[in-house]
């Protein structure tokens, strides 16, 4: 799926339901936020979005464990859960997408990687966690690269009926 049909896929779902959206950004950079908003009438369902790219603030905005969190630079598919649940609780939002990686290679890391969480429900109930990869990406192309997964990967997770048979009720 194209990122541009994920957005609009996600906005009528979302929109259609009543529900709302909320994200949490590092190394995306308000990427996601921008794609999804740029759609008109966004605010039916996007209630507001972090971008935190320090592990002090992506504790004390979004509550994730700054001593788990510092063991791997806040880059683990665990951070990007904590992240996705601290934004849905934060802007009392029935889905979460959060992000956080490397956009570029480093002397530590040969090739640029996030990891994306979908999180919903009133117990944000993790309903997708994965890694986008971003071989011979530049920083800004893996920034843009990993919104564009990000997205698709929150309307793979709205198409799937089994998330919507009540448990989200609440959220």
């Amino acid at each position: 799926m194209r990122s541009h049909g994920a957005v609009e896929l996600v906005h009528r779902i979302l929109s259609d339901k009543q529900l709302t959206l909320a994200v949490a950004e590092s190394l995306t950079a308000g990427n996601i936020q921008a794609r999804i908003s740029a759609v008109s009438g966004a605010s039916r369902f996007f209630v507001g979005g972090v971008t935190a790219y320090t592990i002090p603030i992506k504790a004390r905005l979004l509550g994730v464990d700054q001593s788990m969190a510092e063991e791997c630079n806040a880059v683990s598919s665990q951070v990007a859960i904590e992240m996705a649940t601290g934004a849905s609780r934060l802007f009392s939002a029935s889905f979460a997408v959060a992000t956080t990686g490397y956009a570029e290679p480093s002397p530590s890391i040969e090739e640029p990687f996030a990891h994306v969480a979908v999180v919903g429900g009133h117990n944000c109930r993790v309903l997708f966690d994965g890694i986008h990869r971003g071989a011979g990406l530049g920083r800004e192309a893996m920034q843009h690269a990993t919104a564009a997964f990000a997205i698709d990967a929150l309307a793979s997770v709205l198409t799937r009926p089994e998330v919507f048979e009540g448990w989200y009720q609440g959220a």
